[in-house]
């Protein structure tokens, strides 16, 4: 938002200079982003007529004008811009005067011909950007006038940074309550004169589309001068706000939306056939645009429409068709209140963003139109001339938002503040913002005005009151209590453990993002259950992560393309499933490894990593809260059949881990073997408690033993079994030989297991160790299929 300081002080105008204006908005949640002073450094710069203007003896490019400033002989000032002529009022700056640009005006000679002075562009004035040519000033600007004076300088061009809840700040009546507020200075309210009605032509209005836009008023007004073109102090307030005026309609228009808040917009009524309609646009309309580009429309847009085609995108832009012309002598005028939810994310769907857009999505008062639309009425007459018509609204008042009042309570403001307030100033500051205040109970009842949208509780009134009042006033003072110290579980492996244990194995962390694309999802088969953004940034930010595996690949593959050749990446964060009533989040730890086994050394072993690496580093995460991994067969479409795992922890489901399926790996464009985990990182760290025990002072007994098992049983199964009869004697297992082959027959495998044998309090018999291993092998042939070898 931005505005000129004058034209706010003529609303309200505090004693105080623009420094402290300044600072005192910026406090007030109201950040004031840049201020460019207007009109310092104009001594000596007055109002000059080219009374001669006669082509230069040496120069082509070069006028020499003679130029009257009111008093004494006219200046002979040698001019090279274009829009130099006989008769036309500019900006002289004198000998001796000092621009803001730094340049200090002396008598020269250009190309052989004296010049007492120069005639200014703009620019030079550092009044606007424009460089083109003279700074031309109106016919009645008084010849000789010191410019500052006539242009009611000094000014500055005053920048606000508006936060989305201030929608009632992007118009200087609304920013003037706030400024009355806070320094107690008298507001000027914005009125419109009473309008005579001179013509009878009308035009009806009608709300295809009432919840989009539950008002809409027009008028038309015939005869306007097409020539006619914006006074000077109307142009001066745009340029300084940082528009270019260009007509008297789109000057008056973009004036009103400035002023109050509400954008507006004019038609040429004789290009209008038919009554004007608030609609719904069809599947696939088009609409030629007022900057020329053509759109192609849907449901979600909003429109306005005459009996033949739309003439305009709601609450946007208008047409190219119905657009006012320098022919245009009738005019159709429009003020609405469109609905902010109709209007947002429209004009970004087309790449657009204008004044009225990032008005209305917002969301503007909705009693502001017939106000806009009366003020505009009255300066167009004033311009322009011509007859107005009578008002034609259409309403839907079941759709305008309501007005409710909100509680503030005296005790709830000062505990929150932490001082009190007196009522009076609480009075004071909430009427001076122009919300109606009755006193009720233990504090009071606030009805906020409409154009408010961000009242709705008493969080709200509190924090209008000490924003107001003075944050600086608040006072500072550490909280007294006392705190209850959030202790972890004693049985509960910290994640700072697992981060530390994976750094250690030789990973890298990754931060990877929570939202991610559809399809990526659907490339996993992750898809079931994905949390749907309700207002995506983009297409590949539309859903949450339901596992951590594509963004981490997705990061690997980034990495292997600019030349790592050995990347090991792990994360710690959380996934997300729709749930009965709220989106259910999960911790997960997951890992990705691909490459060599080691860091490439010399001496190092040059092998790829594969399941076992990936599994041994799986093992010590689970170790670290006492646990033992089991490993079960595993039919995931994302991993690779034979060379994956379900991971289950004491027979609780823990996680997956194995090598990524060819058909993934081709569609991620990945041209080597991709290893990854993914454990739910509550059961990989759920421990349990710290058990004291003597260590046995009993020797340890061994028994090796042979088995014959199939080939399709796993080692975890037979660990399972083995564990099961040998109980808490059973100490130790290990396999230390693995035969298949020649003499054994086709699918058995031959595995050498040590048993470690001992007994807390006695020395075990060989009779009790012997019975043991018989046990053993009896239960292994009953779950397993297994024999002794022979």
């Amino acid at each position: 938002m931005k505005f000129s300081e004058n034209w706010l002080r003529s609303l309200v105008d505090p004693a105080v200079d623009r420094d402290t204006l300044c600072h005192r908005l910026t406090m007030a949640g109201l950040e004031v982003e840049g201020v460019e002073a207007l009109g310092d450094g104009l001594a000596g710069v007055r109002v000059g007529e080219i009374v001669e203007c006669d082509k230069h003896p040496n120069a082509d490019k070069l006028r020499v004008c003679r130029v009257s400033v009111g008093a004494g002989e006219p200046l002979q000032i040698v001019c090279g811009a274009p829009n130099a002529r006989l008769g036309i009022k500019a900006p002289v700056a004198t000998i001796g005067a000092l621009l803001p640009n730094g340049m200090a005006i002396k008598q020269a000679a250009l190309r052989g011909v004296d010049s007492f002075g120069m005639l200014c562009s703009a620019k030079e004035l550092g009044l606007d950007a424009d460089a083109s040519g003279l700074m031309e000033l109106p016919a009645d600007a008084p010849t000789g006038m010191a410019l500052a004076d006539y242009l009611a300088l000094p000014d500055a061009s005053i920048e606000l940074k508006m936060t989305p809840n201030r929608p009632d700040c992007l118009g200087l009546r609304g920013l003037a309550y706030d400024v009355a507020a806070l320094f107690g200075a008298p507001l000027q309210d914005v009125t419109a004169a009473p309008v005579s009605i001179a013509s009878a032509a009308v035009r009806g209005v009608h709300l295809d589309a009432a919840a989009d836009c539950p008002r809409y008023l027009g008028r038309v007004i015939e005869g306007i001068a097409p020539a006619a073109t914006s006074p000077l102090w109307l142009k001066e307030r745009l340029r300084r706000a940082g528009l270019r005026p260009i007509s008297a309609v789109v000057d008056v228009t973009a004036y009103v939306m400035l002023e109050l808040g509400q954008p507006m917009h004019a038609f040429d009524n004789a290009r209008l056939d038919g009554d004007v309609h608030v609609r719904r646009a069809a599947a696939g309309e088009t609409l030629t645009l007022l900057d020329g580009s053509e759109v192609s429309l849907d449901e979600s847009f909003l429109v306005i429409a005459d009996a033949a085609r739309a003439v305009a995108l709601a609450g946007i832009m208008g047409g190219q068709d119905s657009r006012v012309t320098d022919a245009t002598t009738d005019v159709f005028l429009e003020s609405a209140h469109f609905a902010p939810a109709s209007i947002m994310g429209r004009a970004r769907k087309l790449g657009l963003h204008t004044d009225a857009s990032h008005r209305f999505e917002r969301g503007v008062d909705p009693d502001l139109p017939r106000l806009a639309l009366d003020r505009a009425t009255e300066l167009l007459l004033q311009i322009a001339g011509g007859r107005a018509g009578p008002v034609v609204e259409a309403v839907a008042p079941e759709h305008l938002p309501a007005r409710r009042a909100v509680p503030l309570r005296r005790q709830r403001l000062g505990r929150v503040l932490g001082m009190d307030v007196p009522d009076a100033e609480v009075e004071r500051i909430l009427r001076a913002l122009g919300m109606d205040v009755q006193t009720a109970g233990q504090g009071w009842s606030v009805t906020p005005p409409s154009r408010r949208f961000d009242i709705e509780i008493e969080e709200d009134l509190i924090e209008e009151v000490v924003r107001v009042h003075g944050y600086e006033r608040v006072p500072t003072r550490a909280p007294s209590g006392q705190l209850r110290l959030n202790l972890a579980p004693e049985a509960q492996v910290p994640a700072e453990r697992v981060r530390t244990q994976l750094v250690a194995d030789g990973y890298y962390e990754a931060v990877c993002y929570s939202f991610v694309a559809k399809d990526w999802l659907q490339r996993w088969s992750r898809e079931a259950g994905a949390v749907a953004l309700a207002n995506p940034l983009s297409a590949d930010l539309a859903v949450m992560r339901t596992s951590l595996l594509p963004g981490l690949v997705e990061a690997l593959k980034h990495n292997a393309n600019r030349q790592q050749e050995r990347i090991r990446l792990f994360e710690i964060a959380r996934v997300f499933q729709t749930g009965s009533d709220a989106p259910l989040e999960s911790r997960r730890v997951a890992a990705v490894a691909c490459g060599r086994a080691v860091p490439e050394h010399w001496g190092g072993d040059k092998r790829a990593v594969d399941f076992y690496d990936l599994k041994a580093d799986l093992e010590k995460l689970v170790a670290l809260a006492g646990g033992r991994a089991e490993f079960h067969p595993l039919d995931r479409p994302e991993f690779h059949p034979g060379r994956s795992a379900e991971v289950r922890r004491d027979g609780a489901f823990l996680g997956y881990i194995g090598a990524l399926h060819p058909r993934l790996l081709k569609a991620l464009d990945l041209d080597q073997d991709v290893y990854a985990f993914e454990l739910d990182l509550d059961g990989l760290t759920a421990g349990r408690l710290p058990e004291a025990a003597e260590l046995s002072r009993f020797p340890q007994v061994r028994r090796d033993i042979a088995v014959v098992l199939p080939e399709a049983v796993t080692w975890g199964q037979v660990e399972t079994v083995l564990r099961g009869v040998g109980g808490v004697v059973l100490r130790d297992l290990l396999v230390f030989d693995r035969y298949s082959g020649t003499g054994l027959g086709s699918g058995l495998k031959s595995l050498a297991i040590g048993l470690i044998l001992q007994d807390s309090y006695r020395t075990l018999t060989d009779q009790e160790a012997d019975h043991l291993v018989a046990s053993a092998l009896a239960a292994l042939e009953r779950e397993c299929g297994g024999r002794l070898r022979g």
